[in-house]
């Protein structure tokens, strides 16, 4: 059977939109701050053309908030399966630029997704943390996609390593995963990690404080 040319090359450009999530303006202020995407940060870690992807098409349900009119490039999380020195490695990796990396329920399912993939083969998982929590818009749904990671997480300890990578702001949620992770990494300029931000701690307290101060790695 022959597939028609068009549905062809309309596969290759939802790949293209996917891969590039974010956009080229997105992508070039990154870079313009010294800090890679969720996907160079997957190319770095494993060996050059050994990625196999997970969920490339995911994308939200979600119609309440005007949730309906926004594109979210593989629901801001990179998932899959690589090679780091020859072995086998689950990897995810959270997009800031989409939806600055907030986790929802497609999110989640992703992330737990290769979890349970490295529970049965029994393979390390590597994890890259820079999401701002919870994705609002979707409530009980994005506390219940937490749920199931931190299931997860309990499920690996002892059987799998998991390593967190804080490659940015985590907040809320987003902090308690890595918490029950077996080796936690913070890069140095741009990390933190807290249960609540800088916004909240002076809307409540009055007082004052920076991310590095409450969540950095120092």
């Amino acid at each position: 059977m022959t597939i028609p040319k068009e549905l062809l090359e309309n596969l290759e450009k939802r790949r293209e939109e996917a891969r590039f999530a974010g956009g080229e303006k997105k992508i070039a202020a990154r870079h313009a701050k010294g800090l890679m995407t969720a996907r160079e940060r997957v190319e770095a870690l494993c060996q050059e053309n050994t990625f196999q992807e997970m969920g490339l098409f995911a994308h939200h349900q979600v119609h309440d908030f005007g949730m309906d009119k926004k594109r979210m490039p593989t629901d801001g999380v990179v998932t899959g399966v690589g090679l780091v020195e020859g072995k086998p490695v689950a990897v995810f990796s959270q997009d800031f630029m989409v939806g600055g990396g907030a986790l929802g329920k497609m999110h989640a399912g992703k992330i737990a997704g290769v979890m349970e993939y490295a529970l049965k083969t029994g393979m390390p998982v590597v994890g890259f943390n820079d999401s701002g929590g919870a994705r609002i818009q979707e409530g009980v749904g994005a506390l219940s996609g937490y749920g199931q990671v931190f299931y997860r997480n309990v499920l690996l300890s002892g059987v799998v390593p998991q390593i967190a990578v804080i490659a940015g702001p985590c907040a809320g949620g987003a902090a308690y995963s890595p918490a029950l992770m077996d080796i936690l990494i913070m890069t140095r300029k741009n990390a933190a990690m807290f249960i609540t931000g800088p916004e909240v701690i002076k809307a409540v307290t009055g007082q004052s404080c920076s991310a590095e101060e409450i969540g950095s790695a120092a």
